[in-house]
């Protein structure tokens, strides 16, 4: 992360306010930009919301926990978060 300096980039008055705050200190200013959720960029979020569908599908179809907790290599208590 590069360094810049406020009193290059920020108006006087601006500066002044900040300095109130905070004098001869780094401080971080974030990106304007949303934050996104949590498995958004990486497709984790998509990939396990297909996997819960299947699993529900398969429960509702007449598969029980125990099989399904085999075959998705999940904990029963997890598959029944997943299905109830």
């Amino acid at each position: 992360m590069k360094y810049k300096n406020a009193q290059e980039i920020l108006p006087d008055r601006l500066l002044k306010e900040l300095q109130q705050y905070v004098s001869g200190e780094t401080i971080y200013v974030p990106n304007a930009q949303e934050k996104k959720q949590w498995g958004e960029a990486s497709g984790a979020r998509n990939y396990y919301k297909k996997r819960n569908e299947q699993i529900r599908g398969e429960f509702r179809n007449g598969c029980s926990i125990e099989e399904l907790a085999d075959e998705y290599n999940l904990s029963v208590d997890s598959i029944r978060k997943i299905v109830y």
